[in-house]
Parts: structure tokens; sequence; C-alpha cells
């Protein structure tokens, strides 16, 4: 037997018969896995982040310049991406329940090593593994996703689990701030690592995996919403990884068009993420738990714009994702031009346009990150989204070390320029697929499971 064994899926239950026992029991476990894997991926992001708001006092107390500490960010990013498409080929195969928590304490540890070292060869390793386990965190989520909520809900549902990228990036910066100015940066990694070590615990009681091990019917069957298929039955079909990673994700032309597209967006949001703060001192004049108040609004305009774009991709574009994509893509090179041109020192403007940088920023980048499950196979949506995830993330280790050498060489008026550019291209690369909806029919489900093309896109609401 294998140390991993407890990793697999759990195995389908004998069926309920009774329907208002279905009934109790999908409203209660719907919800109850709802709200632990939401509160699990925030805490996913205190450890994720905790680094990027100790920064400012971690420069001044060990010396490191925006290149160094570029290193890291790129590092994370790297690790980070990589693991999320790794790890999703594995949590396409694996029990959530206990994949999610293991990869919650894990970080959760290494956030702690990471405070304990002032060496920059042990910084980047102890970051990089925290960027391994990272990737941890979203293939349960992506699992659990697509097995209790249906196609027809599945954008709104998905648009409040986003959310959870923004609560826990709203209150980091709170945290990791308030800890590095009362006692140092070293603490602003101590508290988050082991209040997730903790939420870990939490989540193991949580989480559960499909309905089917617990009795329940499939999803698709309760709702009685089933995705266009040549063959419904193949959508509960295990498969192998082979299947899994050539036939519904590598050999899937709109899964690569929006990875592509996936990176520039990543570009923007990681640089807000990683850098504001540090523009926002040095340029504006602001301390650090200002700035880190500051930097609060682009989270919490993430959540509004999380859930308007999750709304309105379902009900006003009829379940196509793009189009709100490459209007929210549009909008953010605008705020980005306000927010640099804005005057030094006013604080209500700057929080106002971190705001709309947030709410502008996570439509495409919830949306982007969501299609590739509705693209592809049911039990390979953790790949499809983790493949997705690792592109973009490569784009995440742009904005670490070179645009952290950008800055330092051109100055902050070099890093509004990438950050515009980005924003345009990413318009660019979506607008060829402004028709495509993001549940195409599928070809016969024997021909690798592409999704047909031209004739079943034509007929897409507009």
């Amino acid at each position: 037997m294998s140390v991993l064994d407890f990793l697999k899926p759990a195995p389908h239950k004998s069926e309920i018969e009774d329907p208002e026992v279905v009934k109790k029991e999908y409203k209660y476990w719907r919800f109850r896995v709802f709200y632990g894997m939401y509160i699990g991926y925030v805490f996913y992001y205190f450890t994720r982040k905790s680094f990027t708001f100790a920064m400012p006092a971690l420069m001044q107390d060990l010396g490191f310049d925006k290149s160094q500490l570029g290193i890291l960010g790129s590092i994370l990013s790297i690790t980070y991406g990589l693991s999320k498409f790794l790890s999703g080929i594995l949590g396409d195969r694996s029990n959530p329940r206990y994949f999610m928590a293991m990869g919650l304490m894990l970080t959760g540890l290494f956030n702690i090593f990471f405070g304990m070292t002032s060496s920059i060869f042990f910084f980047a390793l102890f970051w990089g593994l925290n960027g391994v386990f990272q990737g941890w965190g979203w293939p349960p989520c992506a699992r659990l996703l697509t097995h209790w909520y249906s196609q027809k809900e599945r954008g709104t549902w998905w648009g409040v689990w986003n959310t959870s990228h923004s609560v826990g990036g709203a209150l980091i910066p709170l945290i990791a701030a308030f800890c590095a100015q009362l006692w140092g940066w070293r603490f602003a990694m101590y508290i988050p690592g082991c209040m997730c070590i903790v939420v870990a615990f939490f989540l193991l009681n949580r989480l559960r995996d499909t309905p089917q091990s617990l009795g329940l019917p499939a999803i698709e069957k309760y709702r009685d919403d089933y995705p266009v298929t040549a063959d419904n039955e193949d959508q509960e079909k295990e498969l192998t990884v082979k299947q899994i990673l050539f036939n519904y994700v590598l050999n899937n032309k709109f899964i690569w068009m929006l990875a592509v597209s996936y990176f520039f967006v990543y570009v923007i949001r990681t640089a807000i993420n990683d850098w504001s703060v540090l523009f926002l001192v040095e340029t504006k004049g602001y301390s650090l738990l200002t700035a880190g108040a500051c930097v609060c609004w682009f989270e919490i305009g993430g959540i509004f714009g999380s859930l308007a774009a999750g709304w309105a991709s379902d009900r006003i574009f009829k379940g196509r994702r793009v189009p709100i994509c490459i209007l929210f893509s549009f909008a953010v090179v605008f705020v980005l031009t306000a927010l640099w041109y804005s005057p030094m020192g006013m604080l209500a403007i700057d929080s106002a346009l971190m705001f709309l940088v947030g709410f502008f920023i996570f439509g495409p980048q919830m949306l982007i990150g969501m299609a590739p499950a509705e693209l592809s196979h049911k039990k390979a949506a953790a790949t499809a989204t983790g493949f997705v995830g690792w592109v973009a993330y490569i784009g995440a280790a742009s904005a670490g070390y070179p645009l952290g050498k950008i800055t330092q060489e051109w100055g902050w008026y070099g890093f509004f320029m990438i950050l515009g550019f980005c924003g345009l291209i990413s318009v660019l690369l979506l607008l060829p697929l402004w028709k495509i909806r993001s549940n195409p029919k599928y070809i016969d489900s024997s021909k690798a499971g592409i999704p047909a093309q031209a004739e079943d896109v034509s007929s897409a609401n507009v």
C-alpha cells in the first residue's frame, strides 16, 4: 500500500433513493463544502502574499534591493505555476479533502521557516517550496466546483468562490503590515503560517469528495442539467493521466488561446499585488500601514468584480465568458493610467483607483480561469484549469524579477507602461474568441473530447 493511498478519490456509495433525503443532504453538503473550500483558499492567500507586505520592512532590515526581492517573487510564481499544472493532474485523481488540507499545512510550515532565516539562498529555497504547495490549493477547488455545482449555475458559484482571492488578499496586507510594523517582518511570516496550519485541520473536518461518495446522485442528475455531449455517462468515467492530459487538454485549441491571454492578465494582477505597496510608499509618501490599507481596496474591488463578471457572463452574455474579459481588460488600461497620474497624497483618489483596478482585473482573472473547466472533460477540470494557470504564472513570474529590474532601471513610469501594454495585448488575443460559448458541444467523445468549433459556436446568443 502506498503512503499516498489516502489521497485517492473517495469510493462511491449506494445512491440514496428517497428524493426528500437527497434534497436535504445536497443542500447541507453543498453549503458545507462551499464555505469549507472558500475559507481554505482565503488562508492559502495568507501564506502566498505574506512576503509581499513584509517586503518594505525586510528591505530596510536586511538591505536587499528590488531586483533581489523580485527574484523571490519570480521563484514563487514559477514553482506555483508549475505545481498548479502538475498537481492539477494529481488533483483530478485525488480526494480534495486531504489534498487541500495537506497543501495548506505545508505552505504554513514553509512560511514559518522563511521567517527564521536571513539568507537570500534560504529565502529562495523556502519560498520556492511554498510555491510548490501553494499549487495544491486550486485543483481541489476546481474539482469540487465542477462536481457539486452544475453548468447553468456554475458561473455565479465560481464568481462567489473567486472572491476568496480578494478576501484573503484584503486581509493579509493588514495582518502582515501590522505584524511587521509592531514586531518586525519575521512575524509577518510566522503569524499567517501558524494560522494556516490550524485551518488545515478545519478543512479535514469540513470537506468531502464527490456527491457520489456520500450516496448522492451526480449533480447533473440532481439538477437535470446535463452538458451537451455525445455521451453524458462519459462525463462520470475516471480517466487515465494520458487521456486527461493529451485528449482533453493539450489538443484543445481553445484552452491554448485562453492560456496565452491569461499570461498578460496575470502580469497586471501580480504586479499590482506585489509592487503596489512599495509604489505607494515611494511615490505617494504613505506609511507602510497606510499603503497596506490602500491596497486593501484593490482586493475589495476584486470581490465586486468577480461577482459582477460571473453574473454578467451567465445572465447578459448567456454563458459566454470572453466578452466580459475583453471589456474589463480594456477598462483596466485606463484605470492604471489614472493611478500613475493621480496627485501625491490623495489617499481617497488612490484608494478609489485601486478599487477599480481590482474590479476590472479580477473579472478576466476569474473567467479565464473558469472557462477551461467547461471546455474540457468533467474529470479533467483540475488539469485544464491547472494548465492555463501554469501559463498565467509564467506571466506572474515576469512581474517579479523582470519587472523589478525594469522598475529599477526605468522607474515607476516603465512599470506602468509595461502594464498598459499587457492590458492591450490581452484584449487583442481575446477578440477572436468573442462568440465562443463556455460550454460548446463536444465532438464525438471517442475523438478526444475536443469542443466542436464553427458549427457549434455560431448559434451562440449574442
